[in-house]
């Protein structure tokens, strides 16, 4: 390893063998801390190493650098909690989420800062820092150059969110008093957009072009794929379900019962999703699609209904018929098959209580997203109310 010394030995400019980069290395109070440059040149690291180690020795002055743990060391402790405890409970990509997002984001800015010294100015910072373009950004016509972009308001938020159960571990083994406030100050409240559905007429545009792929796959290898995701179309729209309940959903799940309430033949399906195990009655519409589905496979209890989310194929029909995307831009999925039946329900005047216990979900999340975009649910009865004008009243001895 190669080693350079600067400012009468108080900093070390050191570089691993297997690096190009050099890394900063300096001791204060009896305690290392370490920053990489990320300089390939030596001078120019020198130079990195003189600014941090200044801004080292500010933050001591000023009672920052030693405030009890580090970030660095919460974070620690927070990424071998969060994966333990979650396990089952939360998808192994979820947790490698917010271990990039302190690998790649926080760690580099707040790592060597102690938990006490993180303020909501901390937090502000960090959001103007990621808003601003790097200053060793590659410039144009440079090796592996692409034009620089600020992160999605999405992205920094789950940045951010990230900061803050790092915070809170740090917060429950008492490290820290409290977690800042970091919201953001500026942030205006957000406008409200339905959730991507089909329309009635576009449903049935949309089902009859399954159907027809159904009858008529333009490879006859396909055509079992083809027959199942038409079944797919059809249930989804007819349950409410959600994609991931569906994926999840076994033969042994779903029985065909005569509704003692409506008289009409249903599936009555035990759903085991995201909210735990829930039930769920199915609309007369996705019956025949399920006998279809046990004469044409033949299935054990324990198989599942569907073992492919047919993302390929169905955008292909989506695409064709010029219904990926709705009038807003946003793109549709298996998921709006879900959103469609919440519409469907509602337009046809259904208890928005009962919906939400079917689909598994709040009224309040149903008000938010659904009922609020649909012209039906405006009672003109209740809306359209006129006062009688001219009847006059008077007492008579």
């Amino acid at each position: 390893m190669e080693i350079h010394k600067i400012l009468g030995g108080k900093v070390s400019v050191f570089r691993r063998e297997d690096s190009k980069k050099w890394q900063c290395a300096a001791s204060i109070k009896g305690r290392q801390y370490r920053q990489s440059s990320k300089q390939e040149s030596l001078a120019a690291a020198k130079d990195v190493a003189e600014d941090w180690y200044m801004e080292l020795l500010n933050m001591d002055r000023f009672g920052e650098l030693n405030a009890g743990k580090t970030f660095r060391e919460a974070a620690k402790i927070f990424e071998s909690e969060y994966e333990l405890i979650t396990i089952g409970r939360r998808s192994p990509k979820w947790v490698e989420g917010h271990k990039a997002r302190l690998r790649l984001h926080l760690l580099p800015f707040l790592g060597a800062k102690g938990v006490k010294a993180i303020t909501s100015g901390v937090g502000q910072n960090y959001r103007a820092h990621r808003m601003t373009k790097p200053e060793d950004w590659p410039e144009e016509g440079a090796e592996g150059y692409k034009p620089w972009t600020p992160p999605a308001q999405n992205t920094l938020h789950n940045e951010v969110v990230t900061l803050s159960m790092v915070l809170k571990t740090a917060q429950r083994h008492g490290w820290l008093d409290h977690v800042p406030d970091l919201s953001d100050p500026y942030r205006r409240q957000s406008k409200v957009e339905h959730r991507p559905w089909f329309t009635p007429k576009e449903y049935k545009r949309f089902y009859e072009a399954t159907r027809h792929n159904a009858a008529y796959p333009k490879v006859v290898r396909f055509k079992w794929q083809a027959e199942q995701l038409h079944d797919y179309v059809l249930i989804m729209a007819n349950t409410g379900l959600r994609p991931d309940e569906v994926k999840r959903l076994e033969y042994r799940d779903v029985e065909i019962v005569d509704d003692e309430h409506t008289g009409e033949t249903i599936l009555e399906i035990e759903v085991r999703g995201k909210r735990g195990v829930g039930f769920c009655k199915s609309m007369p519409g996705a019956v025949r699609p399920f006998k279809r589905m046990l004469k044409r496979n033949n299935p054990e209890q324990t198989d599942r209904l569907f073992t492919t989310d047919f993302k390929k194929m169905l955008n292909g029909i989506l695409l064709k018929l010029d219904l990926k995307f709705d009038r807003n831009g946003k793109a549709r999925t298996a998921y709006s098959l879900r959103h469609s039946y919440i519409c469907f329900r509602l337009l046809e005047g259904a208890d928005i209580y009962q919906v939400a216990k079917n689909c598994r979900t709040s009224v309040e999340m149903i008000e938010k997203h659904y009922a609020a975009h649909l012209k039906d649910m405006i009672d003109t009865r209740l809306v359209n109310v006129r006062r009688v004008r001219g009847v006059k009243v008077f007492d008579v001895d």
